[in-house]
């Protein structure tokens, strides 16, 4: 068994039923394609370059602001699949700077651009300042990049979403709900889908990727005990965005259908585990203080000190869920992915006053939170943003 899916609970991988179904009709669509994929050199963005690279595209071109990630994304490829007959080509830049324009103009145009730019991490709107940047980079430049892609005749456009956008309550999940409804504006004008799905087991910068730097640094690792969440590996996070990218219609948005395959895990759980992967006992500590000061002794005991602990944060779930009450859901297109159908509806005059207010709090070079998180409620109708007041930076 693949010791990923071990780890996150599972014996058996998602979507291969349906991949398996539309693999040859996949492979012919990539052959023949030309691609743009932005924010490629993330872990579901380069998981999706590596899966269009052994198809052999006509043209696969990745955009990240990385260049160490897409350095690494590059040697990857040449050490696994090596080389295609295609051209394959890569630029560090920031898709929301006029850089990207010049660059999408010498080298498009392109049938295909799949978008994994995004500020993802919850964490990130404890400030003003990255909270900004959050609405510009999941809102704004998902906009710009879809009007390229209109202007460009592009034959389709997918955005990745999140689980945290359904009956979001944290300011990360709601801009992810708001850049839905601007897809839906410009699929009027455009082809779109999307897809909504869980967490990316050890994606980089997550929790459980976080437990392999801790235990390289001979550092204690840290976990909530209360918050359970859906994981899939970075292949099925991949497959299931090039499904919807091939097979969905225009405002389709594709999420993984819950099963004995995919169930609800405690981060407690899955880090016990990983610790007993790699030859350690887990070993419950009362705080991070008494976590700190047993590394060593505990290690040479062949056990690794946890401090597990009730999530009191902001914007955090005790579980996620990937479509509404409100929403009309295909159960039957496919064997292991539900559709939520094109039944989605916006406001064009609420969406040009986020745009407009936000764009006047930017030219008067202040705000605070509080006025962001307002216009979020004056946006969405199912926002119920949670606040404590306290931030994961803040532990350890």
């Amino acid at each position: 068994m693949n010791k990923l899916l071990e780890l996150i609970g599972r014996d058996a991988s998602l979507f291969q039923e349906d991949l398996g179904k539309h693999e040859a009709e996949m492979c012919a669509i990539i052959q023949n394609g030309r691609f743009l994929v932005i924010g490629g050199a993330g872990t579901i963005g380069s998981a999706v370059v590596r899966e269009l690279f052994r198809r052999d595209p006509k043209i696969l071109h990745v955009v990240d602001i990385s260049e160490n990630n897409l350095a690494e994304l590059v040697r990857d490829l040449r050490s696994s699949s090596g080389y295609i007959k295609g051209e394959f080509r890569t630029f560090a830049l920031d898709c929301g700077s006029d850089v990207f324009d010049a660059m999408a103009e010498a080298h498009g145009p392109y049938d295909y651009i799949l978008n994994f730019s995004a500020l993802k991490h919850v964490r990130s709107e404890s400030d003003p300042f990255t909270l900004m940047r959050m609405i510009d980079v999941n809102i704004f430049n998902t906009d710009k990049t879809l009007r390229y892609a209109t202007e460009s005749g592009a034959k389709k456009y997918f955005c990745v979403s999140t689980d945290k956008a359904s009956n979001p309550v944290n300011m990360m999940g709601a801009s992810k709900c708001i850049m839905e409804s601007f897809l839906m504006r410009r699929s009027e004008q455009i082809p779109v889908s999307t897809a909504r799905f869980a967490n990316v087991a050890f994606s980089d910068g997550s929790l459980p990727f976080a437990w392999t730097q801790r235990i390289r640094k001979q550092q204690p690792i840290a976990a909530p005990n209360d918050v359970r969440r859906y994981f899939v590996t970075d292949q099925e996070g991949a497959i299931l965005c090039l499904m919807s990218t091939f097979f969905g219609n225009n405002r389709d948005l594709f999420f993984p259908k819950l099963s004995a395959k995919l169930h609800l895990e405690k981060f407690s759980e899955i880090a016990k585990r990983y610790l007993q992967s790699i030859g350690y006992e887990a070993y419950e500590c009362d705080s991070e203080e008494e976590a700190r000061a047993k590394v060593s002794e505990l290690s040479a005991q062949g056990k690794w000190p946890c401090f597990f602990f009730k999530s009191d944060t902001t914007g955090e779930k005790d579980f996620e869920e990937f479509f509404t009450d409100e929403e009309l859901v295909d159960w039957d297109r496919f064997h292991d992915i539900g559709v939520v159908q094109a039944n989605r509806q916006w406001d064009d005059e609420t969406l040009n006053h986020f745009e407009r207010y936000i764009n006047e709090l930017k030219t008067n070079g202040v705000w605070e939170k509080e006025e962001l998180v307002d216009l979020f409620n004056q946006t969405l109708t199912r926002f119920n943003h949670l606040e404590t007041g306290k931030y994961l930076d803040e532990k350890m």
